[in-house]
């Protein structure tokens, strides 16, 4: 019977982008409720219901495109934003001076911090610095000055997008991280499996030949040679490698770090903690000599590992 493979798929943000989709929804009807009470209160309100219109409709259209990391695409920040800082620039054109010093509302109101919060869910909090930026340049544009309330407001969204954006990019870090243990520990168990399988089986039959072909002699004697040596190098790649070699694998920008370092110094390994003794024993393999050891690791601290196997070298 095939055997089925199991994907999971993790995404750590995804409740982010649901609800950042509905945190657009429910502004922009908030700053159409908003606008409609106070309606009478704006000397061009044609102003204000045509931008409304244009960010009703934009709202809904580009629900798709904050459904995933994907669909965000740069352009749709640029115009996304865009639209957030016009409709600033917009209010003094359609609201009172008066309305506007006594700290009035903007046209889109709070529903600029979901420009501002696409940006810092898509790309960190750098993406959420600039565009922070920008609402803040804006507000003081439409305010005509540093304001108490407009600064307050400048600085509440700047640090709150920029706290989210750093929030995401720990998050996604940690997410690659646990993808790859997952995928090292899946590895490592497929790795026992087979392992404990060829153990039980091939390697045996490799060692049986070897013994027969030198009882035998003449040309099994060649065979049974050739299958030792065959036997060594099976149960060496079956042991995961048991030859250590020095490697470092690091890649901070995708958030997993992974390494695997093994120093020399004048010949002998430093190691601060338990050592396999089967690493240390299994370079004196071949055709020779044969190492039988059991499918799990055998350790022992350092030094008394590393004076074992110069025991067992000095035997042999």
């Amino acid at each position: 019977m095939p055997r089925r493979e199991r994907v999971m798929r993790m995404s750590v943000e995804q409740p982010l982008w649901r609800a950042l989709a509905g945190y657009r929804v429910l502004t922009v009807l908030y700053a159409v409720g908003l606008f409609a009470t106070a309606y009478d209160r704006f000397p061009r309100p044609w102003i204000a219901v045509a931008y409304y219109c244009v960010l009703f409709l934009w709202t809904l259209a580009t629900l798709p495109r904050v459904a995933n990391a994907a669909s965000c695409t740069r352009a749709f920040l640029a115009v996304d934003l865009a639209l957030a800082v016009t409709g600033i620039l917009l209010t003094p054109l359609a609201d009172t001076h008066a309305r506007i010093v006594d700290g009035g509302p903007t046209l889109p109101s709070i529903w600029t911090a979901g420009s501002v919060l696409a940006f810092a869910v898509k790309g960190g909090w750098r993406w959420a610095a600039v565009a922070s930026t920008a609402v803040a340049a804006a507000n003081l544009v439409e305010r005509g000055g540093p304001a108490r309330d407009t600064v307050h407001n400048v600085i509440l969204v700047w640090v709150a997008s920029i706290a989210i954006g750093y929030v995401v990019e720990v998050a996604r870090a940690s997410e690659r991280t646990l993808a790859r243990a997952l995928e090292i520990e899946a590895a490592t168990r497929e790795r026992e499996r087979l392992a404990r399988d060829i153990h039980d089986g091939v390697l045996q039959v490799l060692a049986m030949v070897q013994r027969r072909g030198a009882v035998i002699g003449g040309e099994a004697a060649e065979l049974g040679r050739l299958a030792g040596e065959q036997e060594v190098a099976l149960r060496t790649l079956v042991s995961g490698g048991l030859v250590p070699v020095s490697r470092v694998s690091q890649d901070t920008a995708q958030g997993a770090v992974v390494r695997m370092v093994d120093d020399e110094a004048d010949g002998e390994r430093e190691e601060s903690g338990p050592v396999d003794l089967r690493s240390l024993l299994a370079h004196w393999a071949g055709s020779r000599v044969s190492l039988a050891e059991p499918g799990a690791p055998v350790l022992l601290p350092a030094a008394v590992a590393r004076e074992v196997a110069a025991a067992v070298g000095a035997a042999l």
